[in-house]
């Protein structure tokens, strides 16, 4: 296998999708993809390789993500951020009411786990939900199988969405890399997510046939399951045969944003149950009729299922309620700020006139 040959966009990850955008907006600019997002500066690649970026005032470093295609002047300065085929994100950790980009224009995401307490069903929802709604494709990554019978784990991961593909694997082995190409095409772009130390970078190590040098990895402590941070940054990077890969920090919370689409997806048989309730407004709490609560009882649902569904819609709608109305309260004041300073511009310019 060989690494992607970057000596032309579309060895970037480069489509028809992003050529069209391209096609209608100023042809002297030069593209490129975003392959780190610091806190004052964006590396990116671009067919010239390596590039440091410069964000104009308007333009905070936070509205950009790993992954993303952008356009620049010549003198290296951002000037066009095109749109994303795909957009992960989340709202922001702790109490700020703003939503926290993840990673942009991801084909499929690997979301690792491990065999051992790691696992946790309701964990793996969210980032189901999360990689519905933003349109990727999901596939559950199962590590450590070499440690545990990983039969179980892959039981209830297959539980969590129809149709969903589940690996298991020991990141460690050689034919690991292997066993994800086959869910991945050439010239797309793959991003793990999921906790510390379950193996990600190790994958990463293996997915960019990097051994040594590469992204770093640690050892899990075996007393919790819980691993330490290795990754630090989201990162691009190169992948076997034509592919691109975005390797992530472990996320110790995930809020869902915007995810009506993805829970939809996600919990479409429940979905789908629903409207067969006798009551429109059926809350599926042993309302009569309820066609849930009927399913429940002969054993084809859980009432664990239900609750976490009940659980992340009402979760999805106050945080996506609660950001829209911040960006919103913000767009107001940006707009009064302006309007004051145009309108003491205008008062000053006046009083020199009757000067």
């Amino acid at each position: 296998m060989s690494l992607i040959n970057i000596t032309s966009l579309t060895g970037l990850g480069w489509s028809s999708f992003f050529a069209e955008q391209f096609n209608e907006l100023d042809q002297t600019l030069t593209p490129a993809r975003i392959s780190e997002v610091r806190r004052d500066v964006v590396l990116a690649l671009g067919v010239d390789g390596a590039v440091d970026l410069i964000t104009p005032p308007d333009m905070p470093v936070s509205q950009l993500a790993v992954g993303d295609w952008v356009l620049a002047r010549s003198d290296n300065r951002v000037e066009h951020v095109l749109n994303r085929k795909t957009l992960l994100s989340r709202r922001a950790a702790g109490h700020d009411a703003r939503s926290q980009l993840i990673a942009a224009n991801v084909d499929v995401l690997f979301i690792t786990t491990s065999c051992n307490a790691d696992f946790n069903a309701a964990r793996l929802e969210r980032y189901l939900v999360m990689a519905c709604g933003a349109g990727c494709t999901p596939v559950v990554v199962l590590t450590k199988a070499d440690l545990e019978d990983p039969a179980p784990y892959v039981a209830q991961a297959l539980e969590l969405q129809p149709g969903l593909a589940v690996i298991a694997l020991n990141a460690k082995d050689p034919s690991a890399a292997a066993q994800l190409m086959d869910h991945w095409k050439i010239g797309e772009t793959a991003a793990l997510l999921g906790s510390s130390g379950v193996g990600k970078s190790t994958l990463t190590n293996a997915l960019t046939g990097v051994e040594d040098g590469g992204p770093l990895t640690a050892a899990i402590r075996e007393d919790d399951a819980k691993g330490r941070h290795t990754t630090t940054t989201r990162n691009l990077y190169p992948a076997l045969d034509g592919r691109w890969i975005i390797d992530t920090p472990g996320m110790r919370e995930l809020q869902l944003l915007d995810a009506q689409d993805g829970l939809s997806a996600v919990f479409s048989d429940l979905e789908d149950l629903s409207t067969q309730c006798k009551f429109r407004n059926c809350a599926h709490s042993g309302e009569p009729g309820c066609a849930i609560g009927a399913a429940i009882k002969a054993g084809d649902f859980t009432a664990d299922r239900l609750h976490r569904w009940q659980k992340l819609a009402q979760e999805d709608a106050v945080n996506t309620e609660t950001v829209h109305d911040a960006r919103s309260r913000g767009k107001a004041t940006t707009r009064d700020q302006r309007r004051s300073v145009e309108e003491a511009a205008s008062r000053k310019g006046k009083h020199k006139k009757r000067r």
